[in-house]
Parts: C-alpha cells; sequence; structure tokens
C-alpha cells in the first residue's frame, strides 16, 4: 500500500520538533541527569547539575530554549520505498522550511547560527538553514525521522582516529576524552562509531546519539555483546576520569555511552566520538500519511525535585566598584554573585577588535573596557517582557588567541564563559593578574533571569555576536583562573580521578 505524505505535514512536523526540543529535554535524560545529581559527592559539581536541572525545568514551563545556542540541525530521515510525496521539492528543501519556520517563529524565536562561505565571509543566513540531512531508503510505508539541535561547543570536540586493527578503543578513549575539555558541557553522552570508513565511522557516532539513555538497564541486565561491554567499560572508566559536571571534578562525567559499529576493511579500524552537551536535544517521529506528527511533553513530576539557589558562602561582588585589589582576593572554586554592568563579545567581535587595534584605530565611541569584565556570550533574541532571551556562556578556549591583547590593550580586567582555558590564556591572565570565571553551560535561562537590562554598545550588524552591555543582578559564577593563574579544571579532575566506584585510570 502506498502513503501519501503531503508537503505542510512534513514541514510542520520538522518545524513543531524542533520548537519542542528547544525547550524539553529528553525524559530519559532528565532522570539520569538526576540520579546522578543524588549521587554526586562533589559540591561543585552538584551545583552545576542543579543549575542545569532547575534551568530544565524552568524552560519546559516557559517554553524557551534550554541553551543560547540553539544547535545546527542535523536529521537522519528513513523514507519507505512504498511512501509518495505530494510536493514539487527535495526533502533537503522540506526540511529547510520547517528549520526556517521553527528558527523565526515570533512566540520561541530560535538563535540562527548558521553561517554560509564558511571559509570566507561567514554570513549568518538569518535562519538557521541549511540543515544537515542524511536520506535513506528503506522497506515500507512510512517517513520516519530522527532529528536534533546539536550545539556546536559540543560538536566542536568531535574527534576521528584511525586506530591499527589491534589497537585499543577503550585506551585511545581514555586518552581523548581529557583532551576534549569541558567546552561539550559534561554531564553528556558520548556517541562513538566504529568501522566502516572514516565518513561512516563519523556518522555512526552522530546517529548513535539519537538513542535514549540505558545505561542503568543494560548493567542492571548485563552485557549481550562486545559492543554493550564496551559501553560499559568506557562509561565507567571514563567517569572514573574525575572530569566531572562542568569540567570542576566530580563523578558523573557522561551519563551513558552510545555505540553504532559497521563492519570494516581488514586493515582498517575507525573510531569516532562525538559528545552529547548537558542541552541534549533530540526527538523521533514517524509520518505515517495521517497528518502532522504530534509530539507529546512530558509531565513536570518528571523533573527530580531540585530546586538551585546560591550557596550562602557565596561572594556579593558590585562590577561597578569592583577593584584589582577586590579580584586578586579571589581564589579557585570560589562562587560568586555578580551585580552591575558588564559586557558581552565572542569570536567575531574580538576579531574585529583586533582588527581596529591593528590598524591604530579607536575602538567604536562608547566601548570601553578597562576595569571592566567581558561575558562570552550570544544571546537569543527576547520575547514578550523579556530583557534578553536565554543567555549562557559560550567555550572560552575560543578566546583564547585574543586574551593577551585584549587585557594589554584594552584594560579588561576579567572574563566570564565556560570551560577550561588554555595555557597560553592561563599565562596572560598570571601575568595581567586578571581573573577568568565560569557560568553554567546548558543553565541559558537561569542565566537570563539575572540580567535586568540589556543594549547594544558596538558591531550591531553581527547579530548575536554584536557586543552588549549587560546589567545582572546576582549572575551566579564560579573563579576558574585566578590571579595567580591557578585553574579549578586542572585541580577538580586531579581531586576526584578514580573515586567512580573505585577504578584507578590515569588519564594522558
Amino acid at each position: 500500500m502506498t502513503t501519501l505524505i503531503r508537503e505542510e505535514d512534513f514541514i510542520q512536523s520538522i518545524a513543531d520538533s524542533l520548537q519542542f526540543i528547544s525547550y524539553y529535554h529528553p525524559v530519559d535524560y532528565i532522570k539520569a541527569l538526576g540520579k546522578a545529581y543524588e549521587l554526586e559527592e562533589s559540591e561543585a559539581a552538584k551545583d552545576a547539575i542543579a543549575q542545569i536541572l532547575t534551568n530544565s525545568r524552568m524552560c519546559a514551563e516557559g517554553h524557551r530554549p534550554i541553551c543560547q545556542d540553539t544547535g545546527i540541525v542535523v536529521v537522519f530521515v528513513k523514507v519507505g520505498m512504498n511512501v509518495r510525496f505530494e510536493t514539487n521539492k527535495s526533502i533537503e528543501e522540506l526540511v529547510n522550511e520547517g528549520v526556517r519556520q521553527a528558527y523565526t517563529n515570533p512566540l520561541n524565536p530560535l538563535r540562527a547560527s548558521i553561517l554560509s562561505d564558511p571559509a570566507g565571509a561567514r554570513k549568518n543566513t538569518k535562519d538557521n538553514t541549511p540543515a544537515v540531512v542524511h536520506i535513506n531508503l528503506v522497506p515500507g510505508n512510512t517517513v520516519s525521522i530522527d532529528i536534533a539541535a546539536k550545539g556546536g561547543g559540543s560538536e566542536n570536540k568531535s574527534k576521528f582516529v584511525m586506530l591499527n586493527p589491534s589497537d585499543s578503543i577503550v585506551d585511545w578513549v581514555l586518552k581523548t576524552v581529557p583532551t576534549m575539555g569541558a567546552g561539550w558541557c559534561p554531564p553528556g553522552m558520548l556517541g562513538i562509531g566504529i568501522g566502516g570508513s572514516a565518513e561512516k565511522a563519523m556518522l555512526l557516532a552522530k546517529e548513535s546519539l539519537m538513542q535514549p539513555i540505558d545505561m542503568a538497564e543494560l548493567k542492571q541486565r548485563g552485557p549481550q555483546n562486545r559492543a554493550e561491554e564496551l559501553r560499559i567499560e568506557i562509561y565507567d572508566k571514563v567517569n572514573a576520569l574525575g572530569i566531572g559536571a562542568q569540567g570542576l571534578g566530580g563523578l558523573s562525567t557522561v551519563l551513558d555511552v552510545k555505540i553504532m559499529d559497521y563492519p570494516t576493511h581488514a586493515a582498517s579500524l575507525p573510531v569516532a566520538m562525538i559528545p552529547n552537551c548537558a542541552a541534549t536535544r533530540h526527538t523521533h517521529f514517524v509520518l505515517t500519511g495521517e497528518g502532522p506528527a504530534t509530539f507529546i511533553p512530558p509531565s513536570l513530576s518528571d523533573w527530580p525535585q531540585v530546586t538551585w539557589s546560591p550557596s550562602a558562602n557565596s561572594r556579593h561582588v558590585n562590577l561597578d566598584e569592583i577593584t584589582a585589589e577586590e579580584v586578586h582576593s579571589w581564589k579557585p572554586g570560589d562562587t560568586l554573585l555578580l551585580s552591575g554592568k558588564l559586557l558581552t563579545g565572542r569570536d567575531a567581535a574580538h576579531k574585529r577588535i583586533q582588527d581596529l587595534l591593528n590598524q591604530g584605530l579607536p575602538l567604536p565611541e562608547g566601548l570601553d573596557f578597562k576595569g571592566r569584565f567581558i561575558y562570552y556570550v550570544g544571546p537569543v533574541d527576547p520575547v514578550g517582557q523579556e530583557v534578553v532571551g536565554p543567555a549562557g556562556p559560550t567555550t572560552a578556549t575560543r578566546m583564547d588567541k585574543f586574551t593577551g591583547m585584549m587585557l594589554e590593550k584594552t584594560g579588561l580586567l576579567g572574563m566570564i564563559g565556560k570551560a577550561e582555558r588554555g595555557p597560553t590564556a592561563i599565562e596572560e591572565i598570571k601575568k595581567h593578574r586578571s581573573v577568568y570565571l565560569i557560568a553554567v553551560g546548558g543553565a541559558a535561562y537561569l542565566v537570563a533571569k539575572a540580567i535586568r537590562a540589556s543594549r547594544v554598545v558596538a558591531f550591531p550588524e553581527l547579530g548575536m555576536e554584536a557586543v552588549y552591555e549587560f546589567t545582572v543582578e546576582n549572575m551566579p559564577v564560579t573563579v576558574a583562573v585566578d590571579s595567580q593563574g591557578d585553574s579549578v579544571h586542572q585541580s577538580g579532575p586531579k581531586q576526584w580521578q578514580g573515586k567512580f566506584k573505585g577504578i584507578s585510570v590515569v588519564s594522558a
């Protein structure tokens, strides 16, 4: 029997699914993260997980994005060979129209992050198109779709290697995961693809991340094949690395490890690894010709009863009156609540600033970093009475190359982002007696609630990458690198290494 899929049903299903996953975590992720919260013994990691869980529930209630990075859309479409489409458009065009409608929805606009001409002008397409679409023809008379919105912070940590057939996959994973840092916003998932060819392994890794979290069930029933044995071994040993939530050190770095494999050449062992972040966003639906897909919201009872609140030991900081001496008193792991005015800026703005300074030109009128803090962020557009949409931190290591320039030539006092800083940036922070603070990646809506006012200061043509001035009230951050160059992302994991079920693992 032939099934007729109408153009408008396909497009609406894509658009509705992307809106749905922008504010609803998969229930399996919420339950696994709730369990990780219960078991976590690291105070810093537990606080980070509490922020992620609180943010998740807030987004479910408010229908606003879990993360300011609303991702690049990745779609796996399995088309039954007895399906006929009522359209003159290609499947890619149908997907892209759904993406366009989802990301420009005025009730919940999603951040447009996709740039054309990636090796040149890098111009924003304004509607987050095109998506990355994978199409398979399969037996049957339905269209099955797995769809995800993949954040850049986790996607940037993707890894691939061609191992020798006799090499250990586990050893490679344990050597590689610590090099990924915390920019992928753990705790999340690792998708691993084994076999095939180079591109097939990467595709397997990505597709594996569409599967539900079931590590607890797998451990309870026991592995039934080599892939499941590998999943358990990698899960245990990665958690024993002690990286923890946000890289602060703790017991939970991964909530699950997914593996898909494929036959490969006798001389080859291709292995790909792609992480999913704390803003895990994906769903599955099937089109049967009976209209658009429906998406059933999870019940609020699915969320654990966890509500984040600032630690009683948090220090209140007035950014409008802050002094270098106060900054020098902070130590790694200190929790702060920031109030006052700060500036924002990320990749494109830093490049503009660098170009101006290299040409001996002044910064735009009104843009003055002296004695101030910069927040690495690209916010979502506001709706209703919001002054800004979800506005969580972006990965700070991308700004490492600009750190020396900013500290030396602009008088910048401190920086706020997510994840660790590299050795060059840490050396510059130490040299200039600056400081680096982190906000929790995956808690963008929660962070945005601390922003009381927002205005564009410079480079408005950059859109979400423009320089804003935020007025914040009690914005929660943690000292990650102090003015002496000591990093919590180095000390935290060392403290917790080997404490997950007593497994002894030495990371490279």
